[in-house]
């Protein structure tokens, strides 16, 4: 399974460290009652733990709960967490930047502005 194949998929970053020991139930419910968002709705939600070595991605495929897991062996992940404790969005690229250990996911924008589309002969 390929992470976040399209622009249009959503990835929240969870705004805290995360006991990586938990499994499917203990992240399902971190989405569902502290970032209230359905976790059945093709998301990827992003967890990492205090040290910042290690990251679980959990995503429903369709037809089940997924985890992604990576340990970095050198280095550390890049700091998402916010003190408004509101969740980091991201984009596809920036995920994938994110578990290559790119230290700027976060600290600036790495992608462009989506674009909106207008209906024809209407004014920008």
């Amino acid at each position: 399974m390929i992470l976040g194949t399209s622009r249009a998929v959503r990835v929240w970053a969870f705004p805290r460290p995360t006991d990586l020991r938990k499994g499917f139930n203990g992240l399902y419910g971190l989405v569902q009652n502290d970032l209230g968002r359905t976790v059945l709705s093709g998301e990827l939600f992003l967890f990492v733990n205090r040290r910042r070595t290690g990251c679980k991605v959990l995503v429903w495929d369709g037809t089940g709960l997924c985890i992604f897991q990576k340990r970095l062996e050198r280095g550390r992940f890049a700091e998402l967490w916010r003190e408004d404790g509101r969740p980091v969005r991201l984009t596809a690229s920036e995920l994938a930047l994110f578990i290559e250990g790119c230290a700027l996911v976060g600290s600036r924008t790495l992608s462009p502005d989506a674009l909106v589309s207008t209906p024809l002969g209407s004014d920008r």
